[in-house]
């Protein structure tokens, strides 16, 4: 073999071997557009949601919808479930219609005690002494309920004395020092406090027996609480006797 044909040998091999990759390159483009142009089913927001909303209320209320994309159009972190979201919290707000990323929430531990308020509910720190907050036994997440010692004084003059279970089933946000969710130092005696979870109603009743009673939360069973048919006790009825 001489030497021009060993050259047009080696041209047409590399010819040949160029024309293969360009295929190849144009089939690998071709099956990518393909796919990028397939439709996939993705969730968007059902209306507007504010930062703070909870996933548990969304998954709840059926807050999401599926829409059909085209894959290339599918937001790096978009959720392929709700379960995914449910026990997060929005960080940033979620706009109708957007796509449903798993960038915009956070954990709701990571929101504190903030993340466990909603609509009507409220949060307030209510300071005692360790006798009256149950100190060193109540933690996060307990239920008490609130009693009350009222001083009444009649149209004649006269004091008398009544208690009552004023507020039922109350849930511990935290503790002061307590392990799960820790507060600042109240005005207390000895600094102890609880935040208690109260609706905006049942804040006025507290605040009425914070001021004007002796009172002392009690801690509620964890396991199958029950509720006693509610009543007074005076000192006619505790004189009397009976259960």
């Amino acid at each position: 073999m001489t030497y021009r044909i060993r050259n047009i040998v080696v041209a047409i091999g590399l010819a040949l071997v160029a024309m293969l990759l360009t295929l190849l390159y144009v089939s690998n483009v071709r099956r990518s557009v393909q796919t990028d142009a397939k439709n996939v089913e993705v969730y968007v927001a059902g209306k507007d949601l504010p930062a703070g909303t909870s996933g548990a209320q969304i998954v709840k209320h059926h807050e999401l919808r599926v829409v059909s994309v085209q894959k290339k159009d599918v937001v790096p972190g978009a959720i392929s479930s709700p379960a995914q979201v449910d026990t997060l919290m929005l960080a940033a707000p979620l706009y109708e219609g957007e796509q449903v990323t798993l960038r915009r929430f956070t954990s709701a531990a990571a929101q504190g005690i903030r993340a466990q308020l909603t609509g009507a509910m409220r949060a307030v720190q209510v300071a005692g002494d360790p006798n009256q907050l149950l100190d060193g036994t109540l933690e996060a997440g307990d239920r008490v309920d609130l009693v009350a010692n009222l001083h009444l004084q009649s149209s004649n003059g006269s004091a008398s004395n009544a208690t009552r279970i004023v507020l039922r089933n109350l849930r511990v946000l935290g503790t002061a020092g307590g392990a799960s969710a820790k507060v600042g130092p109240a005005a207390g005696t000895n600094g102890s406090s609880v935040i208690l979870a109260v609706s905006d109603v049942q804040v006025q009743r507290l605040f009425f027996v914070l001021k004007n009673a002796d009172w002392t939360l009690e801690l509620r069973p964890v396991l199958n609480p029950a509720d006693s048919h509610g009543r007074t006790d005076t000192s006619d009825t505790v004189l009397k006797g009976g259960s």
